[in-house]
């Protein structure tokens, strides 16, 4: 019978720090580590979750401080994102981010969550609606709820804003983001709903224009029979496919363009018909739209 010979906790930690898997994950986690990124998720509210690092929707910041170097990367660099009205942006307590939304993919709401962790003055990490088709996708549910995003039902968003959340909707869904070229940067019909949260909970609107997302993909068809057997909102093919270039997955190094307006407060009675809340409801579509046509007219080139 070989000898059995004790092995300190020590030792063990040795052991298996050397073990070739363990060392390659450590290297390819070492080439994410960012400062920046770290120090600014150390200042992100930890309040809301649980002992072991998640909240209730499953999200968990150990997965953004890997993943955020890349979105720097993309939104500095790739998209060389400009910003205009940063300030407009509340360092604290609960808000609600209104957008237009485009670009067949949901490139547009990982531009706008970098910007708000990266060129506000205090970062915040931004908790996008989903469409409800999301939940259905294998491993990709799983990630973008660790990243803290969230399907976009009423009470979800109720809830994250009951706990001071920054909240992310766009109002267009599905119908923003699989507009033809010919609609591009022309806003669709906005639901009532996020106007009455907003007056239930009393949280106070950003208007964000979004510029770029339109051109961001050379969409030469739309699959219809396809999105109907996946059960998927529409079917892009891109120039070069599935390819994982730009026109194909990848999208475009176009230049982003954010501009965020001022709050908008409103106040009454959350229940009122359809009729009393279109009106308000319009009052932030028109901001949007008209926040899109004056930087549409300032900007001078697709690309930068």
């Amino acid at each position: 019978m070989p000898n059995l010979v004790p092995v300190s906790r020590e030792t063990s930690r040795t052991v298996i720090s050397e073990h070739p898997l363990a060392m390659l994950k450590e290297r390819l986690l070492g080439l994410v580590e960012d400062e920046e990124c770290t120090s600014r998720l150390s200042q992100i509210d930890t309040k809301n979750l649980n002992e072991f690092g998640y909240d209730p929707f499953g999200y968990n910041p150990e997965v953004l401080r890997h993943v955020m170097p890349t979105l720097k990367w993309l939104h500095r660099y790739y998209f060389r994102t400009q910003v205009f009205g940063i300030e407009n942006v509340p360092a604290t307590g609960r808000c609600l981010f209104i957008a237009n939304h485009s670009g067949q993919l949901p490139v547009d709401g990982l531009v706008i969550g970098s910007s708000i962790f990266f060129d506000t003055e205090k970062p915040r990490v931004v908790r996008a609606m989903t469409e409800r088709f999301v939940p259905r996708l294998p491993w990709l549910s799983t990630f973008f709820a660790r990243c803290g995003q969230i399907l976009g039902a009423p009470d979800n968003c109720e809830r994250m804003l009951e706990s001071d959340e920054a909240v992310l909707v766009f109002p267009e869904g599905a119908r923003g983001i699989s507009k033809p070229p010919t609609q591009a940067y022309k806003l669709t019909e906005f639901g009532n709903g996020f106007l009455r949260l907003a007056i239930r909970t009393g949280t106070p609107i950003v208007p964000i224009a979004v510029i770029g997302g339109e051109e961001q993909y050379i969409r030469i068809a739309n699959i219809k029979p396809l999105a109907r057997l996946m059960n998927l909102p529409s079917a892009p093919l891109f120039l070069f496919g599935p390819a994982l270039v730009p026109g194909g997955l990848l999208p475009l190094p176009v230049r982003y363009r954010l501009h965020f307006g001022a709050p908008m407060v409103f106040e009454g009675d959350p229940d009122e018909d359809d009729l009393a809340m279109g009106t308000k409801v319009k009052a932030v579509k028109s901001t949007i739209q008209n926040m899109l046509q004056r930087g549409l007219a300032e900007r001078k080139n697709v690309f930068w």
